[in-house]
């Protein structure tokens, strides 16, 4: 009679916490449709551009890319790695390039693996500007920049491993709309290799974020100077993209009072709210900010992360996604007081391509080796497992 009544006490309790479970889900906005510009997503779980150095010298992504994002196509939208629209803008080893046919043909596999798994999939668009050698560069030779100011640090190059960063050359007045055009490009590529949209990278550093910040931007022209010149190269390269391929197809990223790559500005929350404030963001996609992270746990002049969806959610006055060492409990919390839209996982994803039901069910993550995040091959790439 004892053991009868324990199984049945046990049964009942499995039962109550199945139900609180489901309840639990079907309550969380997290795992909720929403929209995101012209992007119907099944849930609110992004997986966030994560460099991982696999493609080719010539940018072409492998079949083990294929393979990696198309494990991870649960995700409500994945945004693909930074890749660059040029040979002068590639940054770091084997990363991916999208600005020539072959690069289409490539980047084609992925897309198609991604959606025949019923996923949708973004792609940032990364200049990185100083933040480069040219021995990582194939086809070019030059490094450029808002103004002539090297980033304190080296860089991994797979010629001869680490590596200074050289002087950048200062773009001149009339070769920054050369810029500009380069994203076009880029974005029209990426629409003819299947992806959803694109994704413009003016954070972490990289060129458009060269040119916001006071740090790396002494210029005297029309694009330096006032917030008002800083903001004006990435607010062109938005509009131009939006209108090549469409607003609701073309989205930003932003890092205010972010340190990594050696930056610095004077006032960044004010400089994010000029930008968002110039650009139409009511009609993109997103607007997608870096909170504190790995890489910046501290931010430079913004104060407390905290403060930052508060102070630029009435800017972004379209969809507003972010990302920055984000869990379940903090993304929940951040889309029911609707400062976020959606929520950003990165690290997260890297070991687990099960991610979105990981944190659903409540299981335990999988961590991942640090030491394989930019080694080639698929080691430490596509070959984590799901849960049981």
């Amino acid at each position: 009679l004892v053991q009868d009544i324990h199984r049945r006490s046990s049964s009942q309790g499995r039962r109550r916490s199945a139900t609180v479970l489901a309840m639990s889900v079907t309550a969380s906005k997290l795992f909720a449709p929403t929209r995101l510009g012209s992007l119907a997503l099944s849930n609110r779980v992004v997986m966030a551009p994560l460099t991982r150095s696999r493609s080719t010298t010539e940018g072409l992504v492998q079949d083990h890319v294929v393979e990696y994002y198309a494990q991870r196509a649960s995700a409500g939208l994945i945004i693909a790695e930074g890749t660059q629209p040029s040979a002068i803008g590639q940054g770091y080893a084997r990363t991916p390039g999208c600005f020539t046919d072959a690069h289409v043909r490539a980047w084609r596999k992925v897309t198609d693996a991604v959606k025949a798994n019923g996923g949708r999939m973004m792609l940032q668009i990364m200049h990185a500007g100083r933040i480069t050698h040219p021995l990582n560069q194939h086809g070019a030779s030059i490094c450029v920049a808002p103004s002539a100011i090297r980033a304190a640090g080296q860089m991994w190059t797979d010629a001869k491993g680490m590596q200074d960063f050289p002087v950048p050359h200062a773009l001149s007045t009339a070769e920054v709309p050369s810029i500009v055009d380069e994203f076009v490009r880029s974005a029209e590529c990426a629409i003819a290799a299947g992806f959803d949209g694109v994704e413009v990278h003016a954070a972490n550093g990289y060129l458009l974020d060269q040119f916001l910040c006071t740090g790396t931007n002494t210029r005297t022209d029309k694009y330096g100077g006032s917030v008002g010149g800083r903001v004006r190269l990435p607010a062109m390269v938005v509009e131009a993209v939006a209108a090549a391929i469409g607003a609701g197809r073309t989205a930003i990223r932003l890092s205010p009072g972010h340190k990594f790559n050696d930056m610095s500005d004077e006032a960044p929350l004010q400089t994010a709210q000029v930008l968002l404030d110039t650009i139409p963001t009511v009609d993109l996609a997103y607007v997608h900010l870096m909170l504190a992270d790995a890489f910046a746990p501290e931010l430079n002049g913004a104060g407390d992360a905290a403060q930052i969806l508060p102070t630029l959610r009435p800017h972004a006055r379209g969809a507003l996604i972010a990302a920055g060492n984000l869990d379940r409990a903090k993304a929940e919390a951040a889309l029911e007081s609707g400062l976020l839209d959606a929520a950003v996982f990165g690290r997260p994803f890297i070991a687990n391509p099960d991610l979105v039901r990981r944190l659903r069910e409540g299981i335990e993550l999988a961590q991942p080796r640090p030491e394989l995040f930019y080694t080639p091959g698929p080691e430490g790439y596509s070959d984590y497992t799901p849960a049981p």
